[in-house]
């Protein structure tokens, strides 16, 4: 799961434009919205889009559980990993 994580923070990287930061300076479970990374609802969208052509997986925007799976770099992990299974 490590080198998900990995792969995930790279990912966030280079398709949001986080030209400032580096892969190591992601903590894997601060926030990735508000406080943490800040991220937006903006970055949220074209990171799920970025998730879903990337690993083929699903991501229903309607679901209550979504919002819990774009928590944070490890809750993203935990669920493409298991989205994929």
């Amino acid at each position: 799961m490590n080198d998900l994580v990995e792969e995930l923070k790279t990912l966030i990287i280079e398709v949001l434009n986080l030209e400032d930061i580096t892969p190591e300076e992601i903590i894997a479970d601060e926030p990735l919205f508000g406080e943490g990374l800040g991220l937006d609802s903006i970055d949220a969208l074209e990171l799920g889009l970025a998730l879903q052509k990337k690993y083929n997986i699903s991501i229903d925007a309607e679901n209550e559980d979504t919002k819990s799976h774009f928590a944070s770099v490890n809750s993203l992990a935990k669920f493409v990993d298991g989205s994929r299974a």
